[in-house]
């Protein structure tokens, strides 16, 4: 399966063009807009993964060019941002991108992400995410439970977030330091433990129904347990 990535800035192109080849897939690499334009609309390809801030051609207008033209406009697109801007990724969606990753991001979820899009087709992120009473919107990095609003750090909306998209699933402390954080964390370490801490007592604490679980020796879930 062949990706084109466009990325001008040389270490993450590389990074990227490795990883991705070392995950099995056929990569190719370009530097700017207008010549990732044109290997699009020339080859064969499964999935792109595009840069917002790229020279001679950004990508809004690589993005928008190719869901004008009927050659690319089914191409799935994963969109980069630089920035955790709402009207980024907004922006990116209302112009056809099938899903976006905010940089820095974790190598893991990129290739999880991939694979989604390339086994189901285009596919995008729940905008809005619902357990119980939480209400969390992804765009706008909004938290609500109840009447209540939430507010949270960027990371421990990122926690939030992960917890929640994968509801009902029980999340090893490694998982989650490799999504949240992108680092290997010893199986000793208490970082994810205290991060958990402090989640909870902003979106658990302060309500009856609590959501995030833990589950000894495995990790955390988040979902809305029938009482006992």
């Amino acid at each position: 399966m062949t990706i084109l990535v466009i990325e001008d800035e040389p270490k993450t192109g590389d990074y990227l063009q490795r990883g991705l080849s070392e995950s099995g897939f056929v990569v190719r690499l370009t530097r700017n807009g207008r010549d990732g334009l044109a290997i699009a609309r020339e080859e064969e390809l499964e999935l792109v993964v595009l840069d917002v801030m790229l020279p001679r051609m950004d990508g809004w207008q690589v993005l928008a060019a190719l869901r004008a033209d009927p050659a690319t406009e089914a191409v799935p697109v994963l969109f980069l941002t630089a920035r955790d801007e709402v009207q980024d990724r907004v922006r990116g969606l209302e112009l056809g991108a099938d899903d976006y990753l905010v940089k820095p991001f974790a190598f893991v979820e990129l290739v999880a992400r991939i694979r989604t899009l390339l086994r189901r087709g285009p596919v995008r992120e729940d905008e809005l995410i619902r357990i119980a009473d939480l209400e969390i919107d992804v765009l706008r990095r909004r938290v609500r439970r109840g009447a209540a609003t939430i507010a949270l750090t960027a990371q421990e909306f990122s926690l939030l977030h992960l917890l929640a998209r994968r509801r009902g699933q029980v999340l090893s402390r490694a998982l989650i330091a490799s999504q949240v954080w992108d680092m290997n964390f010893d199986s000793d370490t208490n970082v994810i433990d205290a991060a958990v801490r402090r989640l909870r007592r902003k979106v658990d604490d302060p309500f009856q129904q609590k959501l995030i679980h833990t589950r000894r020796g495995m990790g955390y879930v988040c979902e809305a347990q029938e009482p006992a």
